[in-house]
């Protein structure tokens, strides 16, 4: 390949990236949407915010995923568990602000 071509195919790929974390920007800001709606139901009626066993199904569930597609499910995990820790302190500001939940996670 020729210099003009190298460039052209690396432009290409640099694109798609970017249009892949434009989409991931707003797929997670869609599940922090709905996290948030749980966050504001579990205050209301007063339940934990944090749920160990769905989030242990969330990280399987995700290993499982991650395996199949080819990638490294220690890294799938770690992601899905900063979302998680996330997810819990938005919930736990959200029990504050509704005078609920102490910090359960």
């Amino acid at each position: 390949m020729n210099n003009a071509e190298v460039k052209a195919q690396l432009s290409e790929y640099r694109q798609s990236i970017d249009n892949i974390d434009a989409a991931l920007v707003h797929i997670l800001a869609e599940r922090f949407r709905c996290t948030k709606a749980v966050g504001v139901l579990k205050a209301k009626y007063n339940l934990p915010p944090a749920d160990p066993a769905r989030e242990e199904y969330q990280i399987e569930r995700l290993r499982r995923l991650a395996k199949d597609a080819n990638l490294d499910p220690d890294f799938a995990e770690k992601f899905l568990n900063f979302i998680i820790t996330e997810v819990i302190r938005h919930h736990e500001a959200i029990a504050a602000e509704h005078g609920g939940n102490e910090k359960t996670a």
